[in-house]
């Protein structure tokens, strides 16, 4: 069979497994690492941070763009070949992004680097997929989950240190030496898969490629920019919408009508990879809004630095870590992907919940902790599974296919993620400081009471009655403002939570695919 052709056995295995593990953290952990060290980036080159900020969006939308083209790339060039070329040029526009002397010469550089990167991930899911017989694709998707898990929370981490004890070009020059191995590693072990038909030159589809890229492009940037350039009032983002659902829809028709798709969409036939693909996408907006929210709430609210606030989401990394072999082996024996998918998300919306009830103006570290475990179980419970249903019915080319549909899902679900999040923090921000200011009334006792504390506070520090009373007022709208703030993080957690809550009986719904599957994936595919 054509899928069995590329399975490794011993330590040929163990190195393929290495070098696709080290190119898929790469990629994600840059997807945010950047984001600790934006301010230091705007004051040595001299940009606003609304430009400093295109940063990240550039190596988004490069991401993006590329992924779902990524099996048509492995079949017209080899995969050997373009996984190697990728990861060539993820490591070299690395180095250039760490030697640039201008905004918009980083911001360049970063979406060749996004273009380079956005391949790494995908192709590596496929070559570990492809690598172990498919009995044994719930430990390989077990053993990749942990570059896609690990990767969010080691970013911020790495970051926020290599930023506070050296400078920010280091948070590009460490993909250096692991890219040369990892190239190095694909050159001599990788192997690329022959399907029969390759598409020609003269076959490729320069129309699919063009909307695809106008399409996916356009909405990213709107998922990116949108909160920045309050939305709809912004012309550019009016316009950008259009583009992207035009697009989106002449992207669809073209791919179903093309006889050589740049994207096969009809892989979508699959039951059980249009299952995962919506699966993917909810774990991409969960994974990545909690990796969102968590920092932000601790730097911004409770005064903690970059460093301080990736390091509290290690122990909860190091559980997910943990978790991926036992799951692995449940897959094996044949636990049903959908009871384990349910079970995870009833987890994280334990975690979320957890959070919403623990969010002070001043949660104590030790307050995060079991609570941040709890997610790390969850996490678990959801990659593994998710993945493994999407992947398991699908055999030879589909393999890469269906990869390329569930990156992409669960990168979209992260940018979904991160933007309706900021929307719904700014908005509810402002919603619940209008309620807490209308609820105070100066001729209440007990605000009274609160305001001369604190203007008697200042008066012992030395300033005047008038001055003391101005402070005592700025000091009280401060408050007033912490609130606030913290109870749109709750609402945020609480929210993020029910959203799983409510995906839990229409996973447990999923039927598996009925009809034998293909002899060897009976036990993957249970």
């Amino acid at each position: 069979m054509e899928q069995q052709s590329l399975v490794e056995y011993g330590s040929r295995r163990v190195i393929v497994t290495l070098t696709a593990i080290i190119c898929a953290l790469l990629e994600i952990i840059d997807t945010t690492i950047v984001n600790v060290a934006l301010p230091n980036m705007s004051g040595n080159l001299g940009a606003t941070y609304a430009e400093v900020g295109w940063v990240v969006t550039a190596y988004s939308i490069g991401n993006v763009i590329i992924v779902p083209m990524t099996s048509w790339l492995s079949l017209h060039f080899g995969r050997r070949n373009y996984f190697a070329a990728s990861i060539l040029i993820f490591t070299i526009f690395s180095f250039l992004c760490g030697n640039a002397t201008g905004i918009w010469e980083l911001v360049v550089f970063r979406f060749l680097q996004g273009v380079g990167g956005g391949a790494l991930l995908v192709t590596s899911q496929t070559i570990i997929t492809e690598s172990y017989p498919p009995e044994k694709r719930g430990m390989a998707q077990a053993i990749y989950g942990l570059g896609v898990i690990v990767g969010p929370t080691l970013g911020p981490t790495i970051g926020g240190y290599i930023t506070d004890h050296f400078s920010w070009p280091y948070i590009f020059y460490i993909n250096i030496p692991m890219g040369a191995i990892a190239f190095l590693m694909t050159l001599e072990f990788v192997r690329s898969p022959k399907y029969g038909h390759q598409p020609s030159d003269d076959d490729v589809d320069w129309l699919g490629i063009c909307l695809l890229i106008v399409s996916v492009g356009a909405l990213q940037y709107v998922l990116e920019k949108g909160q920045e350039n309050d939305w709809y009032s912004n012309e550019a983002i009016r316009i950008l919408t259009v583009v992207a659902g035009l697009g989106l829809i002449s992207f669809i028709w073209r791919e179903l009508t093309y006889r050589n798709p740049i994207v096969e969409l009809r892989v979508l036939k699959n039951g059980n990879l249009r299952v995962g693909t919506i699966l993917s996408f909810i774990l991409g907006f969960g994974l990545y809004g909690s990796t969102f929210i968590i920092p932000l709430y601790t730097q911004t609210t409770l005064g903690w630095t970059a460093t301080q606030s990736g390091m509290l989401l290690i122990p909860a990394t190091l559980t997910t870590a943990f978790m991926m072999p036992i799951i692995g082996r449940l897959l094996q024996k044949g636990v049903p992907q959908q009871f384990l998918v349910a079970i995870g998300m009833l987890l994280f919306f334990g975690y979320s919940f957890w959070g919403y009830r623990i969010l002070t103006p001043d949660t104590g570290r030790e307050n995060f902790f079991w609570m941040l475990i709890l997610r790390g179980l969850g996490m678990g419970l959801l990659f593994i599974p998710i993945t493994t249903l999407s992947l398991s019915t699908l055999k030879g080319k589909q393999i890469g296919q269906g990869a390329a549909f569930t990156g992409m899902m669960r990168q979209l679900g992260g940018s979904f993620g991160v933007a309706i999040i900021t929307v719904m923090l700014d908005r509810k921000n402002q919603s619940h400081r209008n309620d807490l200011v209308s609820m105070m009334r100066f001729d209440d006792p007990a605000v009274q009471e609160r305001l001369t504390a604190l203007q008697h506070n200042f008066m012992a520090h030395g300033s005047d009655q008038a001055t003391a009373l101005q402070q005592a007022y700025r000091a009280l709208d401060y408050s007033v403002t912490k609130q606030a703030t913290v109870l749109s993080y709750m609402d945020g957690f609480l929210y993020l939570g029910i959203l799983f809550l409510i995906c839990i009986p229409f996973v447990l719904l999923v039927k598996q695919k009925k009809g034998p599957p293909p002899k060897g994936l009976a036990d993957a595919a249970h």
